[in-house]
């Protein structure tokens, strides 16, 4: 099975996760899941081994925007990003096995998982990243789920949000699905 080989390779190595099936590329986490996630209500973190075999899942992309042009392209206003995984699901869990951050150049800047997480029936969570992050325009995650039953497809989206002096700033960016398995 593809994304069996896929998740194998993707958690070698003390924890790594690949950003995507064609990647091998390794990388740590600035916080580690079990201390990033570990009080989160409807979060559990799962030991890489309990992983459970795939029957369905999906690779996601989300565009997210660390700065966005504000005069011109010399002057940029800084965001904060929120990244919010939500299992649409009432009755199974699902499990996150990879968020992934890379900046406008397509360099991988963090990976937010060391250990996948299990995200209890319709229970969210979510990462942020500050505005002094400096990601670019085009930044972007790529989150990797999976179950181990039929579920609904999650929702996962990121909001950007700033406010300077009396102005302030938000907006939504939906996550793209770039690969599935699965779905009938």
């Amino acid at each position: 099975m593809v994304i069996a080989k896929w998740i194998g390779l993707g958690l070698l190595m003390g924890g790594a996760i690949a950003c995507t099936p064609q990647s091998t590329a390794q990388h740590t986490t600035t916080v580690p899941t079990a201390e990033r996630f570990g009080q989160v209500p409807g979060v559990t973190v799962l030991a890489l081994e309990s992983l459970p075999e795939p029957v369905m899942g999906q690779v996601v992309y989300v565009p997210v925007y660390s700065a966005i042009y504000e005069s011109n392209r010399d002057r940029t206003f800084p965001l904060t990003t929120t990244l919010s995984l939500r299992n649409t699901d009432r009755e199974a869990p699902i499990a996150i096995a990879a968020v992934d951050y890379y900046n406008s150049a397509g360099e991988l800047v963090s990976g937010f998982l060391d250990q996948p997480v299990q995200l209890d029936p319709l229970a969210s969570t979510e990462v942020v990243v500050p505005k002094e992050d400096q990601g670019g325009v085009g930044a972007n995650f790529v989150i990797t789920w999976q179950a181990d039953t039929p579920v609904s497809a999650p929702v996962i989206e990121a909001v950007m949000v700033s406010t300077s002096s009396q102005q302030g700033l938000s907006f939504v960016s939906p996550g793209r699905v770039i690969e599935t398995w699965g779905f009938d």
